[in-house]
């Protein structure tokens, strides 16, 4: 069963700058290019996101700007310094308000921002994707284990590629070119494969 977006709520957790400093089974550019993707994603095929961040004026630090920035839309639930966000009933609360059942998490760190809200989600019904590539962790030990847990509890791993192929399923749609861009942030190659296809189809059209 691939995702339908019209079910899908994505919930973007505790990117935030302290964190992503230890941040070691992922490139960080790669990590927040990814988080950039998926925002741009959900605002541009009107995909609800809400967002959190664990302690925001400590150590952890502010989330990364670009989430609000690239899906303006997305809200924003604070907490009240609870590690696991499901154990606050705000957010629980915001999740449930949307009536959608399919729940897209990403977050740092994946063995506890994303895991402990995931299985708790399972628990209560959801189905629950992880996306492992929008999200990190201290170690690669770390990523595997959260990757071994989840699909014990029933979690189904994901990564940002799949989620962007999933939503947007066929080319003949009218926001085929901006998806086209999208690609070319979760895979840069296919930029470059973009930008040489358009140039061959400049030459033959000046050649004709």
């Amino acid at each position: 069963m691939l995702l339908d977006p019209a079910d899908t709520l994505v919930l973007l957790l505790d990117h935030q700058s302290g964190l992503f400093q230890t941040v070691k089974d992922i490139p960080v550019a790669d990590l927040r290019r990814n988080v950039e993707m998926i925002a741009k994603l959900c605002t541009l095929l009107e995909v609800p996101v809400i967002t959190t961040a664990s302690e925001p004026a400590g150590t952890n630090g502010p989330l990364m700007p670009e989430i609000h920035q690239f899906a303006p839309h997305a809200i924003y639930v604070p907490r009240k310094g609870e590690v696991n966000a499901w154990d606050n009933d705000d957010f629980v609360a915001e999740v449930r308000s949307t009536g959608r059942k399919t729940l897209v998490i990403a977050g740092v760190w994946t063995s506890v921002c994303v895991m402990f809200p995931a299985l708790d989600a399972r628990a209560a019904g959801y189905e629950v994707y992880a996306v492992i590539d929008a999200s990190g962790d201290p170690s690669e030990m770390a990523s595997r284990v959260s990757l071994a847990r989840f699909v014990q509890g029933g979690v189904k791993p994901t990564t940002t590629n799949s989620l962007l192929s999933e939503f947007h399923r066929t080319w003949a749609r009218p926001e085929a070119a901006d998806l086209a861009q999208l690609y070319g942030l979760v895979a840069p190659n296919y930029a470059a494969v973009t930008e040489s296809y358009l140039r061959a189809q400049q030459a033959a059209r000046d050649a004709g």
